[in-house]
């Protein structure tokens, strides 16, 4: 993986390549190159690639890199070294054909050895590169059916574009487990593995299925299966500008997400709430009232920052609607052999909507005849296409590679169906408006929250030398502290774990000390004095407090006072101040705040 970007249309192809590859950027890669039909003396494919920036790549193009079709990419590193050799896009032995790919072939190994042994020299350590060989190996006479023909070899994830020397007049791909997006334009085709590189363009896009393929063409596209069944996938509109996809004049994507919130918050709540009944709108989730009462237990799974949302809606949930529900992380679900049962409501959750973990968790619970909802951002992904039902956060695009806007919105999310299932059972009318005043009240407190940037800039300053932190809450804090730990890890590289405020004693006091701060997340709930009491604990050991509370705490060395809201919601105010506390970290310390080091923004692949 990461990003994929292809055309083929009348104009110069290398500069909507590039285009593109910087539109992907925010996604995480380090690598990056571009494979063009040369319109040239000669023909032929021409290929530039890299390891490094897409910046780098646009300085090694020669001045004469003509075509009018074409793909690029920017790598993740799987197999093989971040170098030029392994940059995608990747060459047969003779040059005819070209791949770019997102995913990981499975039997990469198996495939490598079999084509070293029938003599083929592989030049580089990837999983990639068999299959330009493998394309280039097919007896078949058409494009379409020698890439068919390869796929039959390989297992495991892929989104694939597939140029041949040979087949000038188009672009043939293909996906399983990884997204593959066509823009449909004025005689010109474009495809990607994110609208982000279309969006510019073209709103008019198809999303293909797993197991489905395409053949664009300057003037025409059409999909087919696998096997070579025609498909009707028809084009949809996409919701967002290309303006959504600008740093709208802050210096980098996270502080325009995070300053974001509270119009994003607006916007996930927007049409939702029905006051007549103290309840919530969801007609998404495909879910009456009286298969909602039968539900017996809800459990929510998600990777990362959507497992750390899914961990405050297990407690919303069986706060508001006395649902028994917890949250696990995706990827260990689906290979623990679970035992699925039919009176359990399952939730996939995802920024994406293609995160493979979760994904291939969907898939199994549907095997298994589960009833799944998915709660994603993105509209027409593979999540929200292979459940039963669900919500659309409706965050906005969100470029950065850390979660914060989505993340608080998925919160919200959760807040709409605790209280939806809540008033389907026994919820009472006076908190279902209890609830509903509180969410009313989220985007003025979101804004009164980062009215306080300055000032946890300055914080920010202080926790910079630090080479460890811990992230402490009880019961509803303790996922803040979690995605806390987890934000502050992300950008800043900061060492940060997060346990349950309980927990201390039994282990973690043993790293108390003054160089390693705690911060600790104290809502004003029935729990306040007991949180209190840890920070005697840990006052007494020397330690160093930063507390995000309601009101200022004595034995804190700062407190960031936050507004108070409605018990239950006070999680969605409280991560606030502390993704802003994570990006002035990161500041204070040179990163690259959109593009951690290592990381990914979908990850689709194991």
């Amino acid at each position: 993986m990461c990003g994929i970007v292809g055309y083929i249309g009348k104009r110069d192809v290398t500069p909507l390549l590039l285009e593109g590859l910087q539109r992907l950027e925010y996604r995480g890669y380090d690598s990056a190159g571009i494979a063009i039909h040369s319109s040239g003396k000669g023909g032929g494919l021409k290929v530039v690639k890299n390891a490094g920036r897409v910046r780098d790549l646009e300085a090694r193009v020669p001045a004469r890199f003509a075509g009018t079709s074409g793909i690029a990419h920017t790598r993740w590193a799987t197999h093989g070294a971040p170098n030029d050799a392994n940059a995608h896009p990747h060459l047969d032995a003779a040059g005819r054909v070209a791949v770019v790919h997102n995913g990981i072939i499975d039997n990469s190994a198996e495939l490598r050895a079999k084509l070293s042994a029938d003599g083929v020299e592989l030049a580089s350590d990837t999983d990639t590169e068999v299959l330009a060989h493998l394309v280039a190996r097919a007896q078949a006479e058409t494009l379409e059916e020698k890439v068919r023909e390869a796929l039959r070899y390989v297992e495991g994830t892929y989104g694939i574009a597939v140029l041949h020397a040979d087949h000038p007049d188009r672009i043939v791909v293909a996906r399983n487990g990884s997204p593959v997006v066509l823009g449909i334009g004025e005689k010109e085709m474009f495809v990607a593995s994110d609208v982000a590189a279309l969006i510019s363009h073209t709103r008019q896009v198809i999303t293909l299925d797993d197991g489905e393929m395409a053949t664009i063409k300057a003037d025409d596209y059409r999909t087919y299966t696998t096997d070579g069944s025609r498909t009707a996938a028809a084009p949809t509109t996409v919701e967002w500008e290309a303006e959504s996809y600008d740093m709208g004049g802050h210096d980098t994507y996270m502080h325009k997400e995070i300053a974001e919130q509270p119009d994003a918050v607006d916007r996930v709540l927007r049409g939702r709430i029905d006051d007549r009944f103290a309840t919530v709108r969801l007609g998404g989730l495909n879910l009456d009232a009286r298969a909602a009462r039968g539900v017996r237990r809800v459990k929510i799974l998600g990777c990362g920052s959507a497992y750390h949302a899914g961990l405050i809606g297990a407690q919303m949930i069986e706060e508001l609607a006395r649902i028994p529900a917890d949250a696990e992380p995706a990827s260990e679900f689906r290979y623990r052999n679970a035992v699925v049962d039919p009176d359990t409501l399952y939730i996939a959750v995802s920024q994406s909507g293609e995160t493979y973990d979760t994904l291939a968790a969907v898939q199994e619970l549907k095997r298994k005849g589960a009833m799944v909802l998915g709660v994603v951002n993105v509209v027409g992904s593979a999540i929200a296409r292979e459940t039963d039902g669900g919500i659309y956060v409706h965050a906005g695009p969100e470029v950065c590679v850390v979660s914060t806007k989505c993340f608080t919105n998925t919160a919200v999310a959760f807040a709409l169906l605790a209280l939806h299932l809540g008033r389907i059972r026994d919820l009472s009318v006076a908190d279902g408006r209890r609830i509903i005043e509180g969410l009313r009240k989220l985007p003025e407190q979101i804004g009164e929250v980062l009215k306080e940037e300055q000032r946890i800039a300055e914080l920010a300053t202080a926790v910079a030398a630090s080479k460890s932190m811990m992230f402490v809450g009880r019961v509803r804090g303790f996922p803040v502290a979690k995605e806390a730990a987890l934000k502050l890890k992300e950008v800043s590289y900061i060492h940060a774990e997060a346990y349950p405020a309980s927990e201390l004693k039994h282990g973690p006091l043993a790293l108390v000390e003054p160089a390693v701060p705690t911060v600790a997340i104290m809502p004003d709930d029935e729990l306040l004095e007991k949180n209190r009491a840890t920070l005697e604990e840990i006052k007494a050991r020397s330690g160093r407090i930063l507390a995000v509370a309601h009101e200022e705490q004595q034995k804190a060395d700062d407190t960031i006072v936050v507004p108070r809201n409605e018990p239950e919601l006070d999680p969605v105010l409280m991560g606030i101040p502390l993704q802003l506390l994570a990006y002035h970290t990161a500041l204070a310390l040179g990163r690259d705040i959109d593009k951690p080091r290592n990381l990914a923004k979908s990850v689709t692949v194991e």
